[in-house]
Parts: structure tokens; sequence; C-alpha cells
């Protein structure tokens, strides 16, 4: 990482079930990209189902742009989603089901980019 660019983590832990706590990583996560901070959204637990192909397009919380238009915008603006390989196997998702620019990472990855931040923010 360059000495002159901030980055921040986001670790989301809800999925559809909590649309509103599911979206607000993404509306932070786009507010930083737009700042030219790097970002990167972990997402943990049943978060993780946000990650999958064709859930996002579900998720509506009052107050904020569907969920599908603030995660199109995270990628179109160079957002990376970091996916916790257990919590998707306990959830039988296979990286081939995860959205492009979604990676299954380790609890390690997790540590190393918590590290690497200027900020970790948690939802």
């Amino acid at each position: 990482m360059a000495e002159n660019v901030e980055k921040i983590v986001i670790i989301g832990t809800h999925g559809a079930e909590d649309p509103e706590r599911a979206s607000m990583p993404f509306v932070v996560a786009n507010a930083a990209l737009a700042m030219d901070v790097q970002v990167n959204v972990v997402l943990q637990g049943y978060s993780v189902t946000l990650a999958q192909k064709g859930v996002n397009e579900h998720v509506f919380a009052g107050g904020f742009p569907p969920l599908k238009e603030l995660m199109d915008s995270f990628f179109a603006q160079g957002g990376k989603i970091l996916v916790c390989t257990p919590c998707i196997k306990e959830r039988k998702i296979e990286q081939g089901m995860l959205l492009e620019g979604a990676t299954a990472i380790a609890a390690g990855r997790v540590v190393q980019e918590c590290l690497e931040a200027k900020a970790t923010l948690n939802y």
C-alpha cells in the first residue's frame, strides 16, 4: 500500500434480514471512495449472503438507494468485497456463486487488512 493512500475496512455482519444495517457499510464505503479513500468491505456471518449473485436485488432500506445500486456503485469505484470463507461454507455458497469482485478470505487476511487500515468500522 502506498504511504499516501488512506484505507479503511468496513465489516458488515447483517444481511437481508436487516436491510438498513445491510446497506450502511455500502453507504459509508461509497462516501469514502468518493473521497479517494481505499475501501475493503469485509462480510462476515449472515452478511455473506449479500455477496451471492441476485440477493442484493431484493434488499431495500427506507432512506437509502436499493442495495444493488449501492453495491454496483461501490464496485464501479474500485471497492472490494472480502467474504469470510468459513461463513460461506456454512451456508453452502461456493466462490462461483459470488458476485464478481467478491473474494473469499480467511481470518488472517481480515487481520492484515485491519492492521493496514487507518480505521475499521463495524455494522
